[in-house]
């Protein structure tokens, strides 16, 4: 089975729970709906695409991401989380063939992000908005999705003990909402 069919069928089939962190809706004022692009790249060993992003953003600095937002009023996820590639990376819609959503994943900023993947054209040229992205790198998925390299963590935040998901790839440090993302992918693929 091609690697495509095989993340179609993992998508396509019932959650298997994702990895939420322990975070209560009722904490947060205010919910701000986003999306971001999970782009996969179409290689014989599939690559995962990750931003870092600018140390002096408001929200996540510095943190290993997604490129992705806040849905704008009358967007749809899919159209946000290209919206927001294209505006991140420079990654043109026609490069990248939408799969689907993975759960919603609430933030400890109160985001709620629906995570659609995208199968990505390989080396299509991109260029970080430097004014939101200080680089981006692609890590082999296989490595990423490997239970092995999962680490739960707990940290005081706000208040309380927090639960998160770290997963270290050479001197990268992919914590919090992304890494929650990459576990739930691995779970759909582990189902």
């Amino acid at each position: 089975m091609s690697f495509e069919l095989q993340l179609r069928t993992a998508l396509a089939a019932p959650s298997p729970g994702e990895s939420q962190d322990d975070l209560d809706p009722s904490e947060f004022g205010e919910i701000t709906p986003a999306a971001v692009l999970v782009p996969i790249t179409k290689r014989e060993r599939p690559g995962l695409i990750l931003t870092v992003r600018h140390g002096d953003l408001r929200n996540h600095a510095g943190q290993v991401a997604f490129p992705g937002g806040r849905i704008d009023p009358g967007e749809s996820d899919e159209e946000a989380a290209l919206r927001e590639a294209w505006e991140e990376l420079a990654l043109r819609a026609r490069d990248v063939d939408l799969i689907g959503p993975l759960d919603r994943y609430l933030t400890g900023t109160g985001f709620a992000v629906t995570p659609v993947v995208g199968l990505v054209t390989p080396d299509v040229p991109l260029e970080p908005n430097p004014g939101e992205v200080e680089e981006w790198f692609e890590a082999p998925l296989d490595r990423l999705l490997d239970p092995k390299h999962h680490h739960r963590e707990r940290t005081e935040w706000r208040g309380r003990m927090r639960n998160y998901w770290r997963i270290d790839y050479g001197d990268r440090n992919i914590w919090g909402a992304t890494a929650g993302m990459i576990v739930g992918l691995s779970k759909r693929f582990a189902a």
